[in-house]
């Protein structure tokens, strides 16, 4: 049997309130992660990597940094056909925007038609993880489903946050029930503290999923939503498949990291994904070269760590430190410092996330901090020390007690 012709779909315009400020400028998918990636660059990966190179990726807020960085990032090959492309909000059903993830495709129908595929993998652009879809995609023929959703296993009290899934004993791989975002689930038989929860991962016959968005577009009280409308009119008909992540098995994956994903939508779990990268064995591994994540090619130089002297020693211990740094006379613990940072003498960085072309000059202290790009922190400030002077010079701070710098911001 031939290998069915697979058109993926990223759903890429998340506008990212929770992520405020880091997407003030910014769409949520295009928000830096690990030094030297952008969110939307797990979803690429993780489809090319899997095989399927003909991708399109639906932007529509603050969408200019994530559009530069996939045509400067992710060029296929024009003479087998693939491609990365970027597709706007084009209005093409109407005089609006989308109005949610279904009418978002929906407004791109003449893409899946052009294109004419037997499935469509949709995506999205925001989660951290590693997955072969090729292995959903196999799972999904098998079972003779006409639409099928990825779900992991998440904390019961998490639940109001997804949608969540429910199979039954003697059907494990259908869906028989699908509830958006619940308030008050119950837990697994197995398991009472925890649900199945939706990835926003999905495979669909292609012909079903046109039928299903042109439906749902015709119905005046849809929220034209993916998890929220078109999973739940593939359940009313019997027709949703279920595939268990943890079934996945990516190569070069270990048991510590085989099941890793992390909705990074707030502050706190952005940067709690980020410690997760730092740990002596990692909890989820970004060197797996097996199954690599791309993110295009990195013209600055090598780090360099420089001043050796007693008080005065450049270093960096468990931490992430991208091309193009330098640590110079500065200390650095438990933090992930982007391309282009900067850190004078006697300045001391701890447990924080450094984006692009952050300058820390001397005897300034950064502390469970997030520095958006750009920024300056002049010489003897504070960040992160003092929670009441942050809040008095606008910057965020969560309840845990971690503060977010702006883009661009001069601290005094």
């Amino acid at each position: 049997m031939p290998a069915p012709k697979v058109l993926a779909i990223v759903l890429a315009g998340g506008e990212g309130k929770r992520l405020m400020p880091l997407t003030a400028s910014r769409a949520k998918p295009a928000v830096p992660f690990g030094g030297t990636y952008r969110l939307v660059d797990f979803a690429l990966s993780n489809l090319v990597n899997s095989g399927y190179l003909h991708v399109i990726v639906l932007t529509q807020y603050k969408s200019h940094s994530m559009d530069r960085h996939i045509a400067r990032t992710w060029r296929m090959s024009p003479l087998l056909g693939n491609y990365v492309a970027p597709v706007p909000a084009q209005q093409r059903r109407g005089k609006h925007w989308y109005l949610g993830s279904a009418d978002a495709i929906h407004q791109c129908v003449n893409i899946i038609e052009d294109e004419n595929p037997d499935l469509v993998v949709v995506v999205g652009a925001d989660h951290v993880y590693r997955m072969d879809f090729s292995q959903m995609v196999r799972a999904h023929i098998e079972s003779g489903a006409e639409f099928s959703v990825a779900g992991i296993r998440q904390p019961i009290d998490l639940a109001d946050q997804f949608g969540v899934i429910d199979v039954g004993a003697d059907q494990p791989d259908r869906i028989r029930a699908f509830l958006e975002k619940p308030s008050d689930p119950e837990g697994l038989p197995d398991s009472p503290h925890e649900v199945l929860a939706s990835m926003g991962n999905y495979v669909a016959n292609a012909d079903a999923l046109v039928k299903a968005l042109e439906l749902d577009a015709k119905n005046d009280d849809s929220r034209h939503d993916m998890g929220g409308d078109i999973v739940p009119y593939f359940v009313d008909k019997g027709t949703c498949g279920f595939y268990d992540f943890q079934r996945n098995d990516v190569p070069g994956s270990t048991d510590r990291d085989r099941d890793y994903w992390r909705d990074v939508g707030t502050i706190d779990s952005y940067y709690e994904a980020h410690v997760d990268l730092i740990a002596v064995q990692p909890i989820f591994n970004v060197y797996n070269h097996r199954w690599p994540l791309h993110q295009g090619l990195i013209t600055e130089p090598p780090a360099k760590f420089i001043h050796s002297e007693e008080g005065r020693l450049g270093h960096a211990a468990d931490s992430i430190v991208s091309p193009g740094v330098i640590v110079s006379g500065a200390t650095v613990t438990g933090s992930v410092l982007s391309p282009g940072v900067r850190l004078h003498s006697w300045s001391t960085v701890s447990d924080s996330i450094l984006l692009d072309n952050v300058i820390v000059n001397r005897h300034a202290q950064v502390h469970r901090a997030i520095i958006d790009k750009n920024v300056v922190i002049e010489e003897g400030a504070r960040v992160g020390i003092d929670r009441e002077k942050d809040l008095e010079r606008g910057f965020t701070v969560t309840e845990s007690g971690l503060t977010v710098v702006p883009k661009g911001t001069i601290v005094t």
